[in-house]
């Protein structure tokens, strides 16, 4: 997977790169063909006038339409070289990214996640909007400076002094406001997540009265983002309304050159406008540069954090897919910490499950339980030890193949933006009868049906309001999908009624008989009776395992370990 996010970086600078190289070469023959009006008023003034001959005119004018319309065709087409130089490179890196944002919102949060994504579009944004031209048009500012001197040295020195004052000007303006603006973006990226993680819980806050006291956080943090913002913004704008100033004022310096070399006979009267209109075009660019100075600086830090995320994730999985296993599910010395804590929250957990047994994993409150689950279905890294399934390590299993042999419903139920079936279908395209036959084992087929489309009711942010047992049963179905091999349940009875749970236990007897293995964890007791073995967790260690009807007297009602028999007096079980 590191190879894979450094191919994906290298690969999309690389796609940039020859994208932007080809633009190049399309703006020098741009460039050249903005000469045709300048120099059509020039040999109009010195030659039509002069000589009064309408056939010259007629000759003159259809070249330089035929310039104009070719200026057309070629600007068109490096407009849709930066189009198609966008997309591809969003479809170099939105795998990437989104795998990289996925990880990111496992050990940092969605703010974190959410924000690459928005990065990633900001950066097309950027490579197809007007800005990214900009130095490509100051690139070949020397031809028309090679004009203006071929008319008269004297116009050469001024465009090149003036672009010169301008390019200073833009160093002014990038030292200017270079800090300001990257404290600006990074503030108000802290603040747009704080926000979003705010509007998540917008019941909470709405039903506690939570609001105003929300709305005063997020008005301090955007006011100051906001203040660093105009800051850097008040220090660009000053330099480009003098960067414009100047360059205005090059060209009435300019027209005086030109008014004072004319009476001295040493050009003729159409070369004044004619370099007038070409000094504009020359300083036009570096103008423009200054104006978007801060589409750039932002399309770089996103691009800064696009890069930084894909290269901080770097799981080591594999990328050849499994076949769907058929062995045991084994547990062996598994310890897991947070990273940077010296306390481990999972120490020495280790048993094995044969295909056909189900495990329910009870203990108090902040015992690792819902831990143990995230370990067991791959999505934390064990700091030693693992967990196999089938002799292979699900941790390091490809994803694409697991996915096809696990089922997980965690302890935090949300569904995806997509209908009912795509949600079970887990967004896959498949045979609408697997998601009948997943709805039927979770209980919910007949609940589906009373819904206002049935399997195709939408669902999700902003979508039909389901009831927190509806979402648990669905996300229960999606979790049943395909009769994965290995299940995982983390409080699959939180939001369940009787019936809801009666649903529960027959799915877990039939996926049993299917020869699943089914691991449950619950804080409420009645679902232990689909349990045959118990494995009971106390401070992070394993405490005891073992049949069920062993030790169903480890936890009492309220979740709390009973030391029953010392830990040392109960055998070391690893098969049920």
């Amino acid at each position: 997977m590191a190879n894979d996010t450094a191919v994906a970086i290298t690969e999309g600078r690389r796609v940039f790169m020859r994208g932007l190289l080809w633009a190049g070469v399309l703006s020098a023959f741009i460039n050249i063909l903005q000469l045709a009006v300048p120099l059509y008023m020039l040999q109009t003034h010195d030659r039509v006038i002069n000589s009064r001959s309408y056939d010259t005119l007629t000759m003159l004018t259809l070249l330089a339409m035929g310039a104009l319309v070719t200026y057309g065709l070629l600007e068109y087409i490096r407009s849709s070289t930066f189009l198609v130089l966008g997309n591809r490179l969003i479809r170099q890196l939105n795998l990437p990214t989104l795998e990289a944002a996925l990880g990111a919102a496992q050990q940092d949060g969605l703010g974190k996640a959410s924000q690459a994504l928005r990065d990633l579009s900001e950066v097309r944004g950027f490579i197809t909007g007007n800005a990214v031209g900009a130095p490509m048009e100051a690139i070949w500012s020397p031809i028309f400076m090679g004009v203006l001197t071929l008319l008269h040295p004297l116009y050469g020195l001024v465009a090149f002094l003036s672009a010169v004052a301008v390019m200073a000007l833009s160093i002014v303006a990038d030292l200017l406001s270079k800090q300001t603006l990257k404290e600006a973006n990074e503030a108000q990226v802290e603040a747009t997540g704080r926000i979003a993680g705010a509007l998540r819980q917008a019941e909470v806050i709405d039903a506690m009265g939570m609001l105003p006291a929300v709305a005063r956080r997020w008005e301090r943090a955007q006011r100051a983002a906001m203040l660093l913002l105009d800051s850097g913004t008040r220090r660009s704008k000053a330099v480009s309304a003098l960067s414009r100033s100047v360059r205005y004022g090059m060209q009435i310096a300019t027209i005086a050159l030109g008014a004072i070399l004319v009476i001295e006979g040493l050009v003729s009267p159409g070369t004044m406008v004619a370099a007038s209109i070409i000094m504009g075009r020359v300083l036009q660019p570096f103008d423009s540069m200054i104006e978007n100075w801060r589409q750039w600086r932002s399309a770089d830090a996103a691009w800064g954090r696009i890069r930084e995320t894909i290269e901080a994730w770097r799981p080591v999985r594999e990328t050849t897919p499994l076949p769907l296993p058929d062995g045991p599910l084994v547990v062996e010395g598994l310890v897991y910490g947070v990273p940077g804590s010296p306390v481990a929250l999972l120490k020495g957990v280790e048993f094995r499950l044969e295909p056909g047994q189900v495990l329910g994993v009870i203990g108090p409150s902040a015992a690792g339980k819902s831990t143990f689950a995230r370990l067991l279905v791959g999505t934390l890294k064990p700091a030693s030890g693992g967990v196999f399934l089938g002799g292979h390590n699900v941790y390091g299993w490809e994803r694409g193949s697991f996915g096809r042999a696990v089922g997980y419903l965690p302890q935090s139920i949300s569904l995806l933006d997509g209908t009912i079936r795509e949600n079970i279908a887990r967004m896959r395209d498949e045979d609408p009868a697997l998601v009948i036959r997943a709805a039927r084992l979770a209980g919910v087929h007949e609940m589906i049906g009373r819904l206002p489309l049935g399997y195709d009711t939408p669902v999700g942010d902003g979508r039909l309001t389901l009831s927190g047992g509806q979402k648990q049963r669905i996300a229960l179905a999606r979790a049943l999908y395909g009769d994965p091999r290995l299940i995982v349940l983390d409080e699959p009875n939180a939001n369940l009624d009787a019936e809801g749970e009666a649903a529960l236990i027959r799915a877990i007897t039939e996926m049993k008989a299917l020869g699943s293995i089914v691991v449950m964890i619950a804080h409420r007791p009645s679902i232990m009776q689909a349990a045959d073995t118990l494995l009971v967790l106390d401070k992070g260690q394993r405490w005891q395992f073992g049949p069920r009807a062993a030790i169903a007297g480890a936890v009492d009602r309220d979740g709390k370990v009973q030391p029953l028999r010392p830990a040392a007096a109960v055998p070391a079980l690893k098969e049920a």
